[in-house]
This record gives C-alpha cells, sequence and structure tokens, in this order.
C-alpha cells in the first residue's frame, strides 16, 4: 500500500539558514548582460593605461587616422591601404559617422579597426564622468548604427586633452589610445615634408598620428602611398595598437 503520510517540516532553524543562504547566492550571481551590456562595453576588457605601442615587438608600427569619416579623403585612403594590404585604426568623429555611415561600413568591411574619437571632438580635459560617459556612449552608438555590432576597441580623446576619459573609457570596455609620433599633417607642410617626419619619426612599435578628416588632407594621402612601400622594404610590419586588460 502507498504510504501517503507527508514528511516532516524543516526545524524552523534550518529553514531560515537555508533561506537565507538562497537569497546569498541569488545575490551572488550577476544578472545576464543583455543588449546594454553589448552596446556600452563594444571592445572588451580595458585598463585606463593610455597605450602608445605597438602589441608586436620590433620593427613594428601602427598607423591611425583622425578625424573621418571624410569623403574628400577616405575612400582615397582606404584605395592606399588595401593596394598595400594593409590595416589600420580609424578615430571616429561621431558626427561625421552620422554624416557618412556608408563610408564608416568601408572601413569596417576592409578589417580596419574602429577607434571612438568623441562625438563633437571638444577638448574634454575638464568635463565630469558622466558627461564623459554620455558622450562616449552615443558615439558608440553612432557607429554602431552605421556597423552593427562593430568591435571599438578603442577611444582617443581629442587633441590628447583626457581628463577623466582613461577611466570612463575603460569602463566601456575601449583601451585609451594615445601616440608616440605626431608629424603635425593637421597643418600641411607637403608630401615630401610628411614623409621625411615619418622616415625620421618612426621608431620600433611607435603608434603614428595622422588624419582623414578635418580638412584637405591629400598630402596625408600621398604620404601614406609613398611611406608604407618603404617601410616594407626596409622589413617593417604594421601592427595594432597595444591593449591592456
Amino acid at each position: 500500500m502507498t504510504d501517503t503520510r507527508r514528511p516532516s517540516p524543516l526545524p524552523g532553524r534550518l529553514a531560515a539558514t537555508l533561506l537565507t543562504l538562497g537569497l546569498a547566492l541569488c545575490a551572488a550571481v550577476p544578472a545576464q548582460a543583455g543588449p546594454l551590456h553589448r552596446d556600452h562595453r563594444p571592445g572588451g576588457p580595458a585598463t585606463d593605461d593610455i597605450v602608445d605601442q605597438t602589441q608586436r615587438s620590433g620593427r613594428a608600427v601602427a598607423l591611425t587616422f583622425d578625424d573621418g569619416p571624410d569623403p574628400r579623403n577616405t575612400p582615397q585612403l582606404l584605395d592606399v591601404l588595401r593596394e598595400h594590404r594593409v590595416k589600420a585604426v580609424f578615430c571616429l568623429w561621431g558626427e561625421h559617422v552620422r554624416e557618412h555611415p556608408d563610408i564608416v561600413r568601408d572601413i569596417a568591411a576592409d578589417g580596419h579597426t574602429l577607434c571612438n574619437h568623441s562625438m563633437r571632438h571638444g577638448d574634454m580635459s575638464s568635463w565630469e564622468r558622466d558627461d564623459v560617459r554620455a558622450d562616449l556612449i552615443e558615439t558608440s552608438k553612432a557607429i554602431r548604427e552605421a556597423v552593427p555590432n562593430a568591435r571599438i576597441p578603442y577611444f582617443r580623446a581629442p587633441y590628447g586633452a583626457w581628463g577623466q576619459t582613461p577611466q570612463v573609457s575603460a569602463e566601456l570596455g575601449m583601451q585609451p589610445l594615445g601616440w608616440s609620433l605626431a608629424v603635425e599633417d593637421w597643418v600641411p607642410p607637403g608630401t615630401d615634408e610628411l614623409v621625411r617626419r615619418l622616415e625620421e619619426g618612426i621608431t620600433p612599435r611607435s603608434v603614428v598620428l595622422l588624419h582623414d578628416g578635418g580638412g584637405d588632407r591629400s598630402q596625408t594621402v600621398g604620404a601614406v602611398a609613398r611611406i608604407i612601400p618603404s617601410l616594407k622594404a626596409e622589413g617593417w610590419h604594421f601592427a595594432r595598437p597595444a591593449r591592456r586588460g
């Protein structure tokens, strides 16, 4: 015959203990990350160290381009990089991303690395953390609207005016990206002079600051077209900047 007796209830003290343990375990398990996590940490783990060297050691150099996309310069630059099979980092100005999302898609389609360069290119050195965070999130959102699920592993502060941006960008999964060589192409000195500055300034693991936006950058495009084959002939490799985290 089936025994239909109910099990004896747990003693009050034991039941209370088990309930407490259960609540503690629930609190310890983080909530599952959803779309908010993916949108706000677009690059993966990062630290607030401002990197200015390549990940690869030795005769390696990283080319980085700021202030695009720009229809006057970026497509021509992409043609040069494609011809020589070189990958670069494009630090994208959010307002320009919204104006030219098709060029951002071309950058990503060619396998280049995307970098958040703020929404409006202001001096962020004195901004409060909440304002920095809102701007960086808005910029990453614009990039991801152009390129869904885009990975954005770096942030570069406009003018190198960092303030609290390294800490905030790291929290959002973007490594702060500096540079070790700036050839001042924002005041175009002529293609020959840019080539000379690049040849004399590039050292092992250099991160080079150049521009594809903010004006006529045809001299920059011309200099890049000349320096890439020259460096390759000397045994240099083109690499990504380092990341921490």
